[in-house]
């Protein structure tokens, strides 16, 4: 398991609420978090990055790319049906068919304040998942800061795509009120790839905002509102026959915060959350295709988290209430030439409603100075409906129209200190269900394979078994990690070949429908090192290694073949100066039944140097660097449809702090 930001929000709580002789007022300890609110998602190497880029730092996460934009994020190689995304805890879900809409595709760098992410069943605080949960965390300004204003912008300009980014956000700290506010505008042209051809439809304007109000109600209580606005229009996905017409999303919640002085429960936290997204898929920018298609879609989602903290000299409990209801809607409307006439209608997501209510417990104990436990497990009730089951008949006749489910999960590692070592092992039990697309989708085209699937609500749950560990050395200057975890999955789900039906897009080659393997495995490694060289000199390297297998031993898909990260950064008084090689081996373990060839080996150089200073108040960052400065020409296992990426790109920034 990798936390990019270790939550230390109650921290301060439980220091605090050990002490009698102290105030009672909230303000005094809570300013514990400031270093947490105040951590930017940027990297060594460039300031003004996307989230998407951010969580590529990760080494357990990958990404599937369909263009320049929407990333499709893998958790230890593993799709999004496999994990959890959330944002604070909340529950989207895309309204895409194809994926083009992530979770992560609805937030912005300068509204997060980190991201949380836990590998396989220890992610279950907020539901069922197998390969693990991403947490996206909002920014929360503590109350009664000394400095009450704080804000800070930031434009950049990308040279390859002529791309610009502005992002703005502000923050105001009083004794009874809070507020945090956030915009962020992209736009990017066409990119070039490296022989300098412009890879056509991979254009995008994003704008985002979010606004969050927090009014202390109490000395230890406070009530907050978020919320969150992201629009993105004509989006280009070059890897797929058809663009982004529009996308909206409004994400909003209400919560109440109860601190308690005395006792073993430490905090009280209850939200409730609505969000709304509808995703137009269109082909009007696509005049060589023989048949239009138009692929509109609808997610709505209500929820409820109610979670709870506990702690007693050496034990702490985290216990949470989940409950949410999805509604999925996604129409398929075919057209000729002639757009006036429509030839074909059918929901390729028949109404789908998803009812989900779990319990979910993560415990630590502390057995020693040097030696901590920690397990926890989760009970969830998943019900699926769909409204309009004679599309699921077709090919499954008699289908239910409704199904029920029980996911358990259960997860326990150890971990121990000695000297300058770290050792740790664990292990994890859950359940998933099917996917809303997996369980009922409806001649879904998949432009990777270019095959129709179709779903099936007979599918059995997932069955996931998991083993971790990890080994570490640290002393004043070397710091290295290595990690590794095993997953074997019973009824693993993926697409077959249908003997029966035939395509309905005129590009697909035939039908497959969602089946479950008896079983699939899937390994993960990686090493991470850092090192001193000097005091201003630092040296860091990651390596990471993935297999995946079928029952019959055969490959999985979207599995990373053997990647490095390498790369120094010096630090002089205000001025920096970073550098990075990153690269994958050749693709060999490739599964040409989905679709996938093998992908040649490459190697990227970037590098960027910034300087930093202030007057008065404001305090000024310039930076300039360029990426795949030898402009190579390449594309990777996870690219859809061989897509090549962005050659050469110079890219500057300028962020402000005041």
């Amino acid at each position: 398991m990798r936390k990019i930001i270790v939550p230390i929000l109650f921290l301060g709580i439980f220091a605090q609420a050990q002490s009698n002789e102290e105030s009672k007022d909230s303000i005094h300890f809570l300013e514990e978090v400031k270093l947490s609110r105040q951590k930017k998602l940027e990297t060594d190497l460039k300031m003004n990055i996307s989230v998407d880029e951010y969580l590529s730092s990760s080494e357990n996460i990958s990404f599937i790319k369909r263009g320049a934009y929407a990333w499709e994020p893998l958790l230890n190689n593993m799709s999004t049906e496999r994990s959890m995304v959330t944002i604070d805890g909340m529950h989207i879900f895309g309204a895409c068919t194809d994926k083009m809409d992530p979770v992560t595709s609805y937030v912005e760098s300068n509204n997060l304040s980190g991201i949380d992410i836990k590998s396989g069943q220890a992610g279950n605080l907020h539901g069922s998942t197998i390969a693990g949960s991403i947490d996206l965390k909002r920014k929360n300004t503590p109350f009664g800061l000394s400095k009450k204003w704080n804000g800070a912008y930031q434009t950049g300009f990308e040279f390859n795509n002529k791309q610009v980014s502005n992002l703005g956000n502000f923050s105001y700290s009083g004794n009874k009120l809070v507020v945090d506010g956030s915009i962020a505008y992209r736009e990017a042209d066409n990119y070039k790839d490296g022989n300098n051809k412009e890879v056509n439809h991979s254009q995008y304007k994003k704008f985002n905002s979010s606004l969050g109000v927090a009014y202390k109600t109490s000395d230890l209580s406070s009530l907050r509102f978020d919320a969150i606005f992201d629009v993105a229009k004509d989006v280009g996905f070059p890897a797929l026959p058809m663009d982004l017409w529009l996308s909206r999303a409004l994400i909003t919640s209400v919560s109440y915060k109860q601190l308690f002085e005395k006792g073993i429960i430490k905090a009280w936290d209850t939200k409730v959350y609505f969000n709304a997204i509808e995703h137009y898929m269109d082909d009007t920018k696509r005049p060589e295709n023989l048949v239009h298609m138009d692929m509109p879609g609808w997610s709505t989602t209500y929820g409820l988290l109610s979670k709870i903290n506990l702690k007693k000299e050496h034990y702490s409990s985290e216990i949470q209430l989940n409950a949410y209801q999805n509604l999925s809607i996604a129409e398929m409307r075919m057209y000729p030439q002639d757009r006036s006439k429509r030839t074909m209608f059918a929901y390729s997501w028949p109404w789908v409603t998803t009812s989900f209510a779990g319990l979910s417990m993560n415990n630590s104990w502390e057995i020693s100075d040097r030696s901590q436990l920690n397990f926890g497990g989760s009970l969830g009730i998943n019900h699926n409906r769909s409204k309009y089951v004679e599309f699921n008949w077709i090919f499954h006749p008699g289908a239910p129209q409704e199904k029920t489910r029980v996911l358990p999960s259960l997860h326990a590692s150890y971990s121990l200190d000695i000297n300058q070592f770290n050792f740790s092992f664990g292990g994890g039990y859950g359940h998933r269900a099917p996917s809303v697309s997996e369980g009922y989708g409806y001649y879904i085209y998949n432009s990777f394979d270019r095959y129709d699937y179709i779903g099936n609500p007979n599918l059995k749950n997932e069955i996931s078994y998991e083993i971790n560990a990890s080994t570490g050395f640290k002393n004043d200057r070397l710091n290295v990690q290595a990690k590794v975890n095993y997953f074997y999955i019973e009824n693993y789900i993926i697409g077959r070949i249908l003997s029966m039906g035939s395509p309905m897009n005129y590009q697909s080659v035939g039908v497959k429908g969602y089946t479950s393997l008896d079983y699939a495995t899937l390994f993960n490694f990686s090493l991470n090192a850092d090192y001193m060289l000097m005091h201003n000199l630092h040296w860091n390297g990651t390596l990471t290694y993935a297999r995946g297998l079928d029952n019959k031993n055969g490959n999985l898909p979207f599995i990373r073949p053997l990647s490095y990260l390498t790369g120094l950064h010096y630090q002089h008084k205000n001025f920096g100066i970073m550098t990075s090689l990153n690269g994958d081996f050749e693709q060999q373990n490739f599964s040409p039944e989905y679709g996938e060839d093998k992908t040649s080996s490459y190697t990227i150089w970037n590098a960027s140097v910034d300087y930093a200073f202030s007057f008065n108040k404001t305090k000024l960052k310039l930076q300039i660097g360029a990426e795949n400065i030898l402009n190579e020409y390449y594309s990777t296992y996870a690219d859809w449809g061989n897509i090549p990426r962005m050659g050469r790109n110079i890219f500057t920034s300028i962020q402000i702090n005041f």
